[in-house]
């Protein structure tokens, strides 16, 4: 059976590019490792979305999950691993072992934040801790935060989180922030922001919520001694290098603080494209704006998963319509 799109993700972009395609009577199938993507894992309180004052995350999956069924759209939980495109039609490969065929594709498969990795990241996540100061941030009004990364993403949102909140404490791997000047002299104005470099991130701690973070002071330490970009460098390049037994370690201390924000990049969920189309440095999709296609005719893309200095839901739902609507121009003229 050759369908007549194949949508890969079910997140807002997903989810949206549905939608539209059911609207336009297409013939698709939804191939989705699960529903709601990064909205049902990393996103607390949603303030910004129009038409709700505030909503979580699982209560938004749970429209998203309303609004598939009423559109008579069914999600096939997969994993794809690879896209072909022999001829005039694309093979989509999934972890199952199944091939499906289809006139389009819009990929729409998201990222994912990159993470510290220390103790109580995964057991906070939601609940403190956040990857999204502009989703999650007017929630800590008047609270003490912390944001992890000493780069442009961790001081922007530094910047953004100190209109609601009381404090934020940067903190930073290195012996120096890597963000650029304009933003060090911005923060620099900010009375509530405070740096810390040389903190190596130990652990999270807390009952039901955050209430503290604890690092190691690593200015005390050789840099001899230290294994090169062991946790948080920058905007997070988090190698997996760990201290080996008998190295000498910093001090550890710890912050009271309400939230956590890691701030050291996503990795776009990009690894079975292929070769169709064309990626930046981060591996992110590169795309034709008017349409949301790529370089390769038929296949499209949005989301998070694209070149796109903003992370948002608004704008991946935004970016999933376009597709749609794009998508079903491109079959028009190939079925």
């Amino acid at each position: 059976m050759t369908y007549d799109l194949i949508i890969i993700g079910a997140g807002p972009a997903g989810v949206a590019a549905a939608v539209y395609a059911s609207r336009q009577k297409l013939n698709m199938l939804i191939v989705s490792k699960d529903i709601g993507g990064q909205v049902a894992k990393k996103a607390v309180d949603i303030e910004n979305y129009p038409g709700f004052e505030k909503i979580s995350g699982p209560e938004l999956v749970d429209l998203y999950k309303k609004q598939l069924k009423a559109n008579e759209l069914e999600v096939t939980l997969d994993e794809v691993l690879e896209i072909q495109k022999p001829e005039n039609t694309f093979l989509v490969k999934t972890k199952s072992g199944k091939t499906q065929e289809a006139i389009s594709v819009i990929i729409t498969s998201g990222a994912t934040s990159r993470l510290i990795n220390v103790p109580g990241e995964e057991q906070f996540s939601g609940k403190g801790v956040s990857y999204c100061s502009l989703c999650d941030g007017p929630v800590f009004k008047n609270k003490v935060v912390a944001v992890i990364g000493g780069g442009n993403n961790g001081f922007e949102s530094a910047l953004f989180l100190s209109n609601y909140v009381s404090k934020v404490y940067i903190l930073e791997y290195g012996a120096k922030v890597n963000a650029d000047s304009e933003n060090q002299e911005l923060v620099a104005r900010q009375p509530n922001i405070e740096i810390i470099t040389n903190a190596k991130v130990a652990k999270i701690e807390g009952k039901v919520f955050v209430e503290s973070i604890s690092y190691e002071d690593m200015s005390g330490v050789s840099p001899s001694v230290i294994p090169a970009q062991a946790g948080i460098q920058g905007d997070g390049e988090n190698t997996g290098s760990q201290v080996k037994p008998g190295m000498t370690t910093g001090v550890e201390k710890k912050l009271e603080v309400k939230g956590v924000f890691v701030e050291i990049g996503y990795l776009p969920a990009t690894s079975f494209v292929n070769g169709l189309v064309e990626l930046n440095e981060k591996n992110e999709i590169i795309f034709d704006p008017k349409t949301l296609e790529t370089k390769t005719p038929g296949l499209f893309s949005a989301g998070d998963c694209n070149v796109s200095k903003y992370k948002q839901i608004v704008m991946a739902s935004g970016e999933g319509a376009k597709a749609a609507l794009s998508a079903y121009e491109y079959i028009k003229k190939h079925k």
